[in-house]
């Protein structure tokens, strides 16, 4: 018996410490929706990053019944999709057109008009796949859709609000004085829709040439101990004031 005591005393005192521990493991462990909002980052770069992905350019044509071949407006659209597809495509022209509508007989006389202006512009013959389809709502204006996949920059969904933006007691980033999250969205949408080059965002550009000509007058310049800054004597003509002189 004066062996057992101390034995079992010990073992209550283990338990007793076990479960202490995993009270205090329990405590730190949330599962409500305020540890999701407590880590969105500050920063709106990481809260709302541009993603560099693949995405379709399309461009519609709208023919109606009773009109034979494009506008010019409309061959200009054509012609400027094809002149961006030499530059930025990824694959090859989709062309989709509608069956079973009103405008599709002219549609398929357009589609030879539209086949022509993309040859021209140097478009191969086997880069153009046409597709039929046909508008699941009947007062939908069935369009040729010309299309095709390049690689372009996005960012959001914007207009995402899970606080409040005035004071509240779920809010924590107003009690703590943080950005809320939809903040600086809008500017990263707007950049990542001007960037002209995707890549442009990851990497930078190798360098070009040098202009020689102009290298050339500058280091002519310098032998002869001249300025080698240029000089534009019309630019005192647009001078509004002489102060500072």
């Amino acid at each position: 018996m004066t062996t057992r005591v101390p034995t079992l005393k010990r073992s209550l005192r283990v338990a007793v410490a076990l479960l202490g521990a995993s009270a205090a493991l329990g405590a730190c462990t949330h599962t409500d929706q305020e540890t999701v909002t407590g880590s969105i980052p500050n920063d709106y770069r990481l809260r709302h990053p541009i993603v560099v992905q693949e995405a379709n350019r399309t461009t519609e044509v709208f023919v109606g019944t009773g009109r034979g071949g494009l506008t010019s407006a409309q061959r200009s659209d054509v012609a400027g999709l094809a002149d961006t597809w030499l530059r930025e495509g990824t694959g090859g022209i989709v062309i989709d057109m509608p069956i079973n509508t009103p405008n599709a007989r002219v549609a398929a006389d357009s589609l030879r008009e539209i086949r022509g202006i993309l040859a021209a512009a140097g478009v191969p013959p086997h880069g153009v796949t046409v597709r039929n389809y046909r508008p699941t709502d009947p007062r939908q204006f069935a369009t040729i859709r010309v299309n095709y996949p390049r690689i372009a920059a996005d960012a959001g969904p914007c207009g995402v609000w899970p606080e409040d933006l005035g004071p509240s007691i779920k809010n924590k980033g107003y009690l703590e004085n943080r950005p809320y999250y939809n903040l600086g969205c809008a500017t990263q949408r707007n950049l990542a829709a001007m960037v002209d080059n995707p890549s442009d965002l990851v990497q930078p550009r190798a360098e070009t040439p040098a202009y020689t000509p102009r290298r050339n007058i500058a280091f002519d310049k310098y032998r002869k101990g001249n300025t080698t800054t240029t000089t534009y004597p019309e630019a005192d003509k647009a001078k509004l004031s002489e102060v500072g002189k």
